[in-house]
C-alpha cells in the first residue's frame, strides 16, 4: 500500500491514432500499479465486460486484451497523470495532476466519445478537462457518458453494469 506522501503515476494510454472512443478511469488501483496493467484487480469487471461485448471471450494474456481495444477503435487511459492516495479508493485521491487531454485529442482526430468508468473519473474529467484550468477547453466537442464503475467497490450487479456498458457501446457505435 502506498504511503500518504508517495506520488502515484498512472500509465501511458493504450491507443491507436484512429481511436473513436476513449474509456477513462481515474487512477490505477494499487494492484494495477503493482502489475503495471490496467484493471488488474481480479475482481474488477472491466475486462470481463469489455471482452464480453466486443469479443465474446476474455483472453488471459493482457496484451491480447489490449489488442481487442485497439482493434475496436478504443483508447484506454486515466484522467489523472498522478496523485497521492492511501490505498486504492477513489475517495482517497488528493493532490491530483490531470493528463494532457488537449494534446491527446489533437492526436486522435477520429475521437468522438469519452466513456467514464465510474463517477470519480467523470467528476475529475469535468473538473480538469471540461472546466479547463487555462480556459481554453478542448479542441472539439466530444460526447461524454458516465458508466457504472467496474470496480469491486461499486456494489451493483454484474448484469446491471453489463447492460449499461452495452447501451453506451451501442450509442458510441462500437456494437449494434
Amino acid at each position: 500500500m502506498a504511503s500518504n506522501n508517495q506520488r502515484l503515476t498512472a500509465f501511458a494510454p493504450i491507443e491507436a491514432a484512429d481511436a473513436r472512443v476513449l474509456i477513462l478511469g481515474s487512477m490505477p488501483s494499487q494492484e494495477s500499479l503493482k502489475q503495471q496493467a490496467y484493471y488488474a484487480h481480479p475482481r474488477n469487471q472491466f475486462w470481463k465486460i469489455v471482452c464480453h461485448l466486443l469479443h465474446g471471450t476474455c483472453p488471459v494474456a493482457y496484451s491480447e486484451r489490449c489488442a481487442i481495444l485497439v482493434e475496436n477503435g478504443i483508447a484506454l487511459w486515466d484522467v489523472l497523470e498522478s496523485c497521492r492516495r492511501e490505498g486504492s479508493a477513489d475517495t482517497a485521491i488528493r493532490d491530483e495532476v490531470p493528463n494532457d487531454f488537449q494534446s491527446f485529442i489533437m492526436g486522435h482526430p477520429r475521437l468522438e466519445t469519452v466513456l467514464c468508468n465510474g463517477s470519480k473519473s467523470y467528476q475529475l474529467y469535468n473538473k480538469y478537462i471540461l472546466g479547463s484550468r487555462d480556459g481554453q477547453g478542448l479542441p472539439r466537442q466530444l460526447q461524454l457518458m458516465r458508466l457504472p464503475s467496474t470496480s469491486p467497490a461499486h456494489a451493483v450487479a454484474f448484469e446491471e453494469k453489463l447492460e449499461a456498458w452495452r447501451a453506451a457501446f451501442v450509442v458510441a457505435g462500437l456494437i449494434k
